[in-house]
């Protein structure tokens, strides 16, 4: 037996008709019957009843009494192809942002989970204001208390923004290329820097490897910029949001890049 190929069909079975998926769609929200079925889908009685009998025919829906149900697969296979739905949605939508781009810093979460971001914004700069991603971000760094950053290239305004964060008693964790430490760090006035790294309201880790993303966690908000494929940065586009699943969907890929650095 080819579990592989029998997850296949069962998707392409559900996945090719519209009619089933509709149906899926209403019988995932609470059971019903046919005619409910009809009423909700406004779809023939017959195909919907065609429908509802292939399904029970392959145990991806059970009748109890008049109603149907899906079974617990079903409603996995659901779930699977409405993410996946979803994910294509926001590729689609934002193309200019994912296409060309390098990608092998996000986490198999952070791709598993790409549709948490279906509430970002792109921002991208125009022939008026070439600085808007930058001037974006920064206008989140200045109102921050707590900043969690990667940040793969030397900005001069990176110092002066993260010394004004310390001196308001808020919080920074930085990643960043060992061979930027220095010019990051080094600005911060001495005394201040040091109470904030004994306070461990500062903390830096520093990379060897290449980075190839940007990532701003600013309170509750959050900007993501990538690298191109030629391996320079994309400085025309960047996403941000304040949802409270992309600020976890940050945090998260903020954690897996931190631990990939001290492996």
């Amino acid at each position: 037996m080819n579990v592989h190929n029998e997850i296949n069909d069962d998707i392409k079975f559900l996945a090719k008709s519209e009619i089933r998926l509709k149906i899926l769609s209403e019988l995932n929200e609470r059971p019903n019957d046919i005619r409910g079925l009809v009423k909700k889908t406004k779809i023939t009685y017959s195909s919907v009843s065609s429908n509802v009998n292939k399904l029970a025919e392959n145990n991806y829906i059970k009748k109890v009494e008049k109603k149907y149900y899906l079974n617990p697969i079903a409603k996995i296979y659901f779930k699977t192809l409405m993410d996946f739905k979803k994910s294509i949605e926001i590729i689609q939508v934002y193309n200019s942002f994912w296409d060309k781009h390098n990608i092998n810093q996000l986490s198999i979460n952070s791709i598993k989970n790409i549709t948490d971001l279906k509430n970002a914004q792109l921002i991208e700069t125009t022939p008026l204001d070439i600085y808007k991603t930058h001037n974006t971000t920064k206008d989140q760094l200045i109102k921050a208390d707590n900043v969690k950053a990667i940040f793969p290239y030397l900005h001069p305004e990176y110092p002066e923004l993260i010394e004004e964060i310390l001196i308001n008693e808020g919080n920074v964790e930085l990643i960043v290329p060992k061979d930027i430490f220095k010019a990051i760090i080094s600005p911060i006035d001495e005394s201040l820097k040091n109470r904030a790294v004994k306070q461990k309201r500062l903390k830096v880790f520093t990379v060897t490897k290449t980075l190839n993303l940007y990532l701003t966690i600013c309170d509750e908000k959050m900007s993501l910029g990538l690298f191109k494929n030629d391996g320079s940065f994309d400085q025309n586009r960047i996403l941000i949001s304040d949802d409270l699943k992309a600020y976890e969907w940050a945090d998260e890929l903020f954690k897996h890049v931190k631990h990939m650095v001290r492996q």
